[in-house]
């Protein structure tokens, strides 16, 4: 290999491990960083990396050490989680203490950080490094916001250089510049131009921030760069030199933004008592949120459609590091965590899963699958079709203390409010009346009248099935099945239905939803026969079919015996020879 082939040889290698490391930018590996994690709870935290497992043998000699079953399983899968996760905000946390800016000669900023110049200062920035607790939804395409709670941190990190000009001489004049002092002034969080909270001037500012009676709102970290330059010009006389100091002064504003749903529930409660004692309970909230519990033990919980993961910005896998005369990628030493929330196949559920609440109703918003949000290198029981958002849960169960429910968001440690519904929240719930009955029949088919009554009062029930949601409304929700048919009473709580086969059929009544109704109702069964040797028309029509079918062989026996009358045994067998 010749010296040409060998220069090349190196320029690739180098090429290719400084693409590979902007590329990969693995994140640390479990254990060995002290940011106050255990193996098994960072081993969770990083739903984007490769999931390229290796065996236990090959990772202790590769490593030199054991792993944990946790991050076992976490090398060749994403872990997921029922309830948003604390590991998200105290890797971030810690991790944040790792960024370091430059020096004033230096300028240390992320790739996707909107750099700002002035006359001295340059690659000038503040960028979001994160805001906690949040929990960035994938609801469907195209709508993924970021949920943070209503008291929380932003972190962010501001940085710039300063460009001193070059000094000059020219015959008996000499000009020197140097820089006598550079800070950032002032650290701004904004919610919509409105500053909220402010801190003292820092490259890795942490401002506390509480937003009250907001919807959504656009976060901004603004940051004032403040720099002070010497300007030094020295004319030589001959017999002495004149000396005029000058003083540059440049300030310049930077800013990043966000924009961020303010997570504050407000949970709607419905209650119903059942006739066998049970108790119904129902939770409406018209935002993403997890679930409840039922009980102050909390061993009695439902949720929702949504679960949640911990995948890493890769934003801030790397950073650039540029000076006066160069730029340089290094590899970032911290690195914010997220909570994902997203609706899962698993779907909602009631626990415990035997002898726990018994999930009877679920409503929300239609939409389609946020497959497409999650991003590369991200297994995870994502429903890839559409799906329903759960906004109200309904249950029953033995055991319900209204004083302990607890309804839970997907931000971590954001509980909702419980606020009692204008209308109230206690529903009647009744047991109902249904019968079944025969009123026509011929022998190919019967005419049933089915009848759906108030067991209590004996009031008709009238039936609409188009209704869309459980709470509210004028009309009846639920329907009737019977005969392979789903029917509706009417006003006077009757329904006709045809039948054809014969056979027993029982009509079983499908209430809707108590939420929307009271009083409600329980479901009720009716059973009726139909034969048609049930009538005696029936059985005259059978003995007609079966006396038309006997025609033919009543003829050829009738023919048979008249042929044998007329030939005579002696005409038939004949016995000489």
């Amino acid at each position: 290999m010749n010296h040409r082939e060998l220069s090349m040889l190196m320029i690739g290698l180098l090429v290719t491990s400084l693409v590979t490391g902007i590329v990969a930018a693995d994140p640390p590996r479990p254990g060995t960083e002290d940011n106050g994690l255990t193996e098994n709870e960072s081993s969770t935290l990083w739903s984007r990396d490769a999931d390229t497992y290796i065996s236990q043998e090959e990772y202790s000699q590769r490593y030199g050490d054991e792993r944990t079953a946790i991050h076992q399983l976490a090398n060749g899968t994403d872990i997921t989680f029922k309830r948003p996760p604390a590991t998200a905000a105290t890797w971030t946390r810690n991790d944040f203490e790792d960024l370091e800016a430059g020096g004033s000669d230096t300028s240390v900023y992320p790739p996707h950080a909107s750099l700002e110049d002035g006359v001295f200062i340059e690659d000038a920035h503040a960028t979001v490094f994160a805001v906690q607790p949040s929990t960035r939804g994938h609801l469907e395409s195209g709508d993924t916001p970021l949920y943070i709670a209503p008291n929380g941190t932003m972190r962010g990190f501001v940085d710039y250089r300063v460009r001193i000009p070059n000094g000059s001489s020219s015959g008996n004049k000499t000009v020197e510049w140097s820089l006598t002092n550079d800070e950032i002034e002032e650290v701004r969080l904004k919610k919509n131009e409105k500053t909220i909270a402010r801190t003292d001037g820092s490259h890795t500012p942490a401002i506390n921030y509480r937003i009250d009676d907001d919807w959504s709102a656009t976060l901004s970290l603004e940051a004032e760069i403040h720099a002070r330059l010497k300007k030094t010009i020295r004319i030589d006389r001959g017999n002495g030199t004149d000396v005029t100091v000058v003083y540059r002064t440049e300030s310049h504003n930077v800013s990043d933004s966000v924009d961020v749903e303010i997570y504050d529930l407000s949970a709607y409660p419905y209650y119903a008592e059942y006739p066998d004692g049970d108790a119904g309970v129902a939770i409406f909230q018209s935002r993403p949120w997890q679930g409840y519990t039922l009980t102050d033990e909390g061993n009695a919980s439902v949720r929702g459609v949504w679960r949640f993961y911990t995948a890493r910005n890769t934003n801030w896998d790397t950073l650039f590091r540029s000076d006066r005369t160069d730029s340089a990628t290094v590899q970032s030493d911290a690195i914010p965590v997220y909570v994902h929330a997203y609706p899962s196949r698993i779907g909602p559920r009631a626990e415990p899963v035997r002898d726990g609440p018994e999930l009877i109703d679920t409503w929300g918003t239609d939409r389609s699958s946020p497959v497409g949000t999650i991003g590369e290198n991200i297994n995870i029981d994502i429903i890839n079709e559409a799906y329903t958002t759960t906004y109200g849960v309904a249950v029953r169960a033995q055991n319900v203390d209204r004083e302990a429910l607890n309804v839970a968001g997907i931000v971590r440690g954001v509980n909702a409010s419980i606020v009692e519904p204008d209308a109230g929240s206690e529903r009647q719930l009744r047991r109902s009346n249904l019968s079944v009955e025969v009123i026509q029949q011929n022998q190919s088919q019967a005419t049933l009248r089915v009848e759906l009554r108030d067991n209590q009062t004996d009031a008709p029930i009238a039936l609409d099935d188009s209704r869309q949601y459980p709470i509210g409304g004028s009309t009846r929700s639920g329907y009737i099945t019977i005969a392979d048919q789903r029917v509706e009473t009417n006003a006077s709580g009757v329904a006709i239905v045809t039948i054809d086969e014969p056979g027993i059929y029982t009509a079983r009544y499908h209430p809707g939803s108590w939420l929307g109704h009271t009083p409600a109702y329980v479901s009720d069964s009716a059973t009726a026969r139909w034969h048609p040797l049930g009538t005696i028309d029936g059985w005259f029509a059978l003995l007609f079919e079966v006396g038309w079918q006997l025609i033919p062989f009543f003829v050829m026996f009738y023919a048979g015996k008249r042929l044998l009358r007329m030939l005579g045994p002696e005409d038939i067998f004949d016995s000489n020879p």
